[in-house]
């Protein structure tokens, strides 16, 4: 069969004006990266892959997928996994599956009684009397890693349990050390308030669901509306991922048959306390007889009677019994071999895993991956191959800890810190209409471009007029409509919002381990039925994407990042933004320090400073340079090569070797998770964490290992400048 690779502009018949809407109605063009001359092919690309993907096969996947529960480990699990490798060689990709063996628990008991000022036993049965709660597959609603306990105390209320609740408990007069605290889901991650609850000694902790957040408080409940019902469980790990992701026992090392395994005693990142996830109604007559002094306004929650901290009258009797085992895992992992540079690796990703059904999270992605697969696969029989390496992996274990993306990270992690271009990561792919992302600095032009290049189904303009607009209407109501975020951190200033990546889901070892550059995506919306038995088909089919059109957009975003970063003839980085990005965060920093306020004198800025304002006047001097470049469309084989080389360089540049303070598998200097918010960024982590620790010194130091980060980017900056000023020669694709 011809190349249609090959295929000229004008053998193509195709006019300015036609490749313009072909690339999308108001889409840059040519797009960044791409030489004139290769850009017609890359438009024709782009347009067929995109009508592959439809709301049917979509529709087809989830419902197949979402049939039975799906948890880590299970039969059922590697049910799934056969599902997806069938769709990979289906859709004629190279695929494989490839098992870890890891640390896994699963409940064996939960009880939550309460035994004063009455007896109730519990915790009432999920959706009872309900289809949903009749699975006798569906796991208990349980915290992974807890440890087993048998606790009888009182309980007292912590609010969200971060570590200014405890000291709003101790300016009361309230020691919880000994007692049960129950905490209500929000503001961080589950596994955070499990940590501080150890910090402070509590001989069990319980986290519930309250309305306020998820429930009736915000609407209609399931199955008449998106929001909790109130017998619904948030399941979900509590591992310490703060301090390493994935497997507790091989921590560094990929979680192989016969690997070196940590005594269960010796994992840094299991937890002591018992813990326990209760719906609404359990927590109720909990929260309803607590005593002493009634919670301030903001600790009120949205059940319908006062909220008093205790401790008791309420004493509470829990049972928890664990069985910690290794267990098998499975990653489904498919190739499409680069022609021109096999050796660089786009890795498209999206974790298969759930604790229920998980219709939302995690198989909306997983059905948008398939439509890539099939979409990359059509492309392919018609003559394509990517420059770079494609490959689409559906993870294992992402809700137990981040661990088969981490394990396979950590098997490759020399053939990432070589060639890998960029992580792409989806996770919840659609759970409504309004798309949110975060990434890393130097793909937020990509993602904005690529955003033009495909229209929203419902009012039929370019996907990004509306992501502008509503970025707009976010940051200017205080009461924005409660939409489910792509999980990160701060905003971009600029536009569009594009969060920074904290933690949550699997572009944390690529990015924060490994330094590869990271982005994730989604369409969010109301979403109350998180990791409950109600994240099922029917919700999805009613409330989260009733036509599937924005299962096909997400599918069409994916794949569309994909091709610009495999075929690009220069990588479509922009390091101007990130150094903007870096001044915006010193500024933040210095608002911060402000007068002392957290170091006597200040912290010495200056020299960090004007490292930011070099690596952002090189990277503006490059874009120029390449700019010209990609005008004149071409460029001599061997300087585009250290050009692209150079720019790799870039991000793993930000790489600290000795890692970050008292978590060193954390390596990257600007972003990690907060060691007491776990899903959102911490930007110069090293540096705030001292900070809070009041350790001038410490901040100074961190503060230098930054300031030395910036200047390894802008060696690499000024390698990839040298080779794009010398003279054009021939040659230029990749």
């Amino acid at each position: 069969m011809k190349r249609i690779s090959r295929v000229s502009l004008c053998c193509l018949g195709l006019t300015l004006s036609s490749l313009l809407l072909l690339w999308g109605r108001t889409a840059a063009f040519p797009p960044r990266g791409f030489f004139p001359r290769r850009a017609a092919r890359q438009a024709e690309f782009e347009q067929a892959f995109r009508g592959v993907p439809t709301p049917e096969a979509a529709r087809e996947d989830l419902r197949n997928l979402t049939k039975v529960p799906r948890v880590a480990g299970t039969p059922e699990d590697y049910s799934a996994a056969c599902y997806v490798l069938k769709a990979f060689q289906e859709a004629g990709l190279e695929a494989e599956i490839v098992e870890y063996r890891v640390l896994l628990p699963m409940p064996v008991g939960v009880r939550v009684d309460l035994v004063e000022p009455f007896k109730r036993s519990g915790p009432t049965p999920e959706g009872a009397g309900t289809k949903e709660g009749k699975d006798r597959r569906v796991v208990l609603g349980f915290n992974a890693y807890s440890p087993s306990g048998d606790v009888t105390a009182p309980v007292v209320y912590a609010n969200y349990g971060l570590p200014e609740d405890y000291h709003r408990l101790e300016q009361a007069g309230i020691d919880v050390a000994g007692k049960l605290v129950i905490v209500r889901y929000g503001k961080c991650f589950r596994g955070v308030k499990t940590y501080v609850a150890e910090e402070h000694h509590a001989a069990g902790l319980l986290i519930y669901s309250d309305p306020a957040e998820d429930g009736f408080r915000r609407g209609d409940v399931y199955p008449g509306g998106p929001w909790r019902p109130s017998t619904a469980i948030q399941r979900g790990s509590i591992l310490y991922m703060t301090k390493y992701a994935g497997d507790p026992l091989t921590p560094g090392l990929p979680a192989t048959k016969d690997a070196k395994r940590l005594a269960l005693q010796d994992a840094v990142t299991l937890p002591h306390v018992p813990t326990v996830p209760l719906s609404s109604e359990d927590a109720a007559p909990i929260l309803k007889n607590l005593g002493g002094q009634q919670v301030p306004p903001e600790w009120q929650g949205g059940l319908p009677f006062p909220y008093h901290f205790g401790p008791g009258p309420a004493k509470v009797h829990l049972t928890l019994k664990m069985d910690f085992a290794v267990r098998p895992i499975w990653n489904v992992v498919a190739r499409i071999k680069g022609e021109f540079q096999p050796e660089s690796w786009v890795i498209l990703g999206n974790h298969r895993d759930a604790w229920t059904y998980g219709a939302v999270d995690p198989l909306s992605g997983t059905a948008s991956l398939l439509a890539v697969a099939r979409g990359l696969g059509r492309l392919e029989q018609q003559g394509w191959k990517p420059a770079r390496t494609i490959v689409l992996a559906s993870w294992d274990a992402e809700e137990f800890g981040i661990i088969g993306s981490t394990e396979w990270a950590e098997e490759h992690a020399d053939e990432l810190g070589r060639g890998a271009v960029a992580y792409l990561n989806t996770d919840v792919a659609v759970g409504g209409n309004h798309f949110a992302a975060s990434s890393v600095p130097s793909l937020r032009g990509l993602l904005r471009e690529v955003s033009q290049a495909v229209l929203d189904p419902k009012t039929e303009k370019p996907l990004y007029n509306v992501w502008l607009e509503e970025s707009g209407k976010s940051r200017n109501a205080k009461d924005a409509a409660p939409v489910m975020p792509v999980l990160g951190g701060h905003s971009s200033a600029e536009g569009v919002n594009i969060g920074e990546l904290g933690a949550g889901s699997d572009y944390v070892p690529f990015l924060q381990h490994l330094g590869v550059p990271s982005l994730d995506f989604g369409f969010g919306g109301p979403y109350g039925v998180y990791h409950s038995i109600y994240d099922n088909f029917f919700w999805m089919e009613h409330f989260g994407d009733p036509t599937f059109k924005y299962s096909v957009v997400a599918a069409q975003v994916f794949g569309t990042l994909a091709l610009r970063l495999a075929d690009a003839d220069i990588l479509p980085f922009d390091y101007e933004e990130y150094g903007r990005a870096f001044q915006g965060y010193l500024d933040g920093l210095e608002k911060e320090t402000a007068g002392g306020k957290q170091v006597e004198g200040g912290l010495p800025l200056e020299p960090i400073r004007a490292a930011a304002v070099r690596f952002t006047d090189t990277a503006r001097s490059l874009n120029e340079k390449i700019k010209e470049a990609s005008e004149r469309g071409t460029l001599a084989a061997d300087k585009l090569a250290t050009l692209n080389q150079a720019l790799l360089r870039v991000e793993r540049s930000f790489l600290l070797e000795p890692g970050l303070p008292g978590r060193a598998w954390f390596r990257h200097a600007f972003y990690a998770p907060g060691v007491y918010t776990g899903y959102a960024a911490v930007v110069m982590p090293g540096v705030r964490e001292a900070l809070e620790r009041n350790d001038a010194q410490g901040a100074a130091e961190q503060l230098e290992e930054v300031r030395a980060a910036i200047e390894r980017g802008t060696q690499a900056l000024n390698q990839a400048l040298a080779a794009v000023e010398e003279a054009p020669g021939a040659g230029g694709a990749p």
